[in-house]
């Protein structure tokens, strides 16, 4: 048998005031919303604010946000002194690179000179600087040898030498070592068979190639005072060749006129002396 109870229910009773919870107190209300809500990641953050100040900054957060692309992950951007350094450690580690492997930034494309020993001969090289006292007389404009024996009047002016001399070319002039702070090398006289930048090489009367720097060094080398050209000789014409007599012997075999030449101001290819401007100053040495 059932039994039925009533319930009496006073509908003047005055209703319970409404509790009212703070927001974002309640660390579960952050997994209520669901992670595609635009709040959610803002509830989570500020779920434990609950005054007036943590509401208003969410709401300046979501009206700043909202509508937005926000860059969740800030990498650090590399600075340009940073580049410019990796740039620099580069170029060096691809030089040092090239020097291992035997090519150099100015030796790339170009061969090294090296001269046949069995071609070391001091005669062979006499008609080279034969023809390189034809370029001097050219060169120079010398004047022709007269009949009569050489006057002091005969020597031209040594002023107006030197800028030619300054850009001219030493291939088969004859140099000696004059001054040196390296005592083996004084008396050293010979051909000039090669010119680099800084050094000299030459061959000997002793048919010895001879490897001279430039630096700390003084050299002599002799000009011929009278033209060795013929007087029908033309620009036009290609050089004559010397008889034998004449092939035999060198600049200082006849009248000449000798120049000192400081090693440590001539430091330059002579291509590079070419077109290169020398300027006039005092020069102490050794």
């Amino acid at each position: 048998m059932a039994t039925s109870s009533k319930v009496t229910i006073d509908v003047y009773k005055t209703l319970p005031s409404a509790q009212v919870i703070p927001p974002f107190t309640t660390p579960y209300l952050a997994h209520r919303l669901p992670e595609c809500h635009p709040d959610h990641q803002l509830h989570r953050q500020f779920r434990y604010l609950g005054d007036d100040a943590g509401i208003r900054r969410r709401r300046d957060l979501r009206d700043a946000c909202h509508g937005r692309k926000v860059v969740l992950e800030n990498p650090v951007k590399e600075s340009q002194s940073k580049k410019e350094k990796k740039e620099r450690k580069a170029r060096h580690k691809a030089l040092q690179e090239k020097k291992r492997n035997g090519i150099s930034k100015r030796g790339i494309g170009k061969a090294v000179w090296r001269l046949d020993e069995r071609q070391a001969q001091f005669a062979l090289f006499l008609p080279l600087h034969h023809l390189w006292m034809g370029y001097m007389s050219e060169l120079l404009n010398l004047p022709n040898k007269p009949a009569r024996p050489p006057l002091q009047s005969d020597m031209p002016s040594s002023s107006s030498m030197h800028p030619k001399l300054l850009k001219a070319d030493f291939h088969g002039s004859v140099i000696t070592v004059r001054q040196s702070k390296n005592p083996s090398l004084l008396g050293i006289s010979g051909i000039v068979i090669h010119e680099t930048e800084n050094t000299f090489n030459i061959i000997t009367k002793a048919n010895t190639v001879k490897l001279i720097p430039k630096a700390n060094s003084i050299f002599t080398f002799a000009v011929p005072l009278y033209s060795t050209l013929p007087p029908t000789y033309a620009e036009a014409m290609p050089f004559p060749l010397p008889s034998a007599e004449e092939s035999q012997g060198t600049v200082l075999d006849r009248p000449h006129i000798q120049f000192e030449l400081y090693g440590n101001q001539f430091c330059f290819r002579s291509a590079d002396r070419a077109g290169r401007k020398f300027k006039h100053k005092e020069t102490v040495e050794l």
